[in-house]
């Protein structure tokens, strides 16, 4: 069972009367390159963390602070993911449901309900609802936004060691104008998405077989 919270509501007014609630959110949606990275968090009432928000309007600073806060406190979270290989295949929305499951799957203990930011959710073993802008409105959606959003800023600062030139560190693989001039001098990598557009017309027009990690 699933249904969508669409009306506005004080921030994190939500409860569920003893339930075990986890929030998901994802990052990683829209990049040219690297996986898209889900998390799963049940927040403890007598642990309370101060500051949580959606991760995207707060300082890379705060954030990584609050990352370790939310692993310390939370009564449960579980990272999720799908890579590349698998965005190309499944596309990028069924993509992002699985990383959802894997993420919801993760947490022990098991929650009763999830709440998922955005306006649809994935097939849980659980009941779930949808929040739109759920990352600013409930407490464990922001939660789970900031540790999937570390996580993976922390992927692509690693990734642009072992591809320089791309810029990954700044830009974290989002469709930039200096990203893409990148990919158009230095070619695709394997960790880019051929099934993104901006790839895609690339690999067309130099009519080359889309690369495959060998490794």
């Amino acid at each position: 069972m699933s249904k969508r919270i669409t009306a506005m509501q004080s921030s994190f007014d939500f409860s569920f009367a003893g339930r075990l609630v986890a929030g998901v959110d994802e990052v990683g949606r829209g990049p040219l390159a690297g996986p898209v990275v889900t998390a799963a968090v049940i927040l403890d009432s007598t642990r309370p963390i101060e500051g949580l928000a959606d991760s995207k309007a707060m300082s890379e600073k705060k954030r990584e602070r609050l990352f370790d806060e939310i692993r310390e406190k939370a009564l449960a979270w579980a990272i999720g993911r799908c890579e590349v290989e698998e965005i190309d295949r499944l596309n990028i929305l069924q993509a992002t449901m699985v990383a959802m499951q894997r993420a919801v799957a993760g947490l022990s203990p098991a929650p009763d309900h999830a709440l998922i930011d955005g306006n649809r959710c994935p097939v849980l073993a659980c009941t779930a609802e949808a929040v739109i802008k759920g990352d600013s409105r409930v407490a464990a959606i922001s939660a789970a936004s900031i540790l999937a959003k570390v996580t993976r800023d922390r992927e692509m600062v690693e990734l642009d060691q072992h591809y320089p030139g791309y810029g990954l560190a700044g830009h974290k693989g989002y469709p930039t104008r200096a990203h893409v001039e990148a990919l158009q001098t230095l070619g695709i990598t394997p960790i880019h998405r051929t099934s993104f557009a901006p790839v895609r017309r690339i690999l067309e027009a130099r009519d080359v077989a889309a690369p495959r990690d060998i490794s």
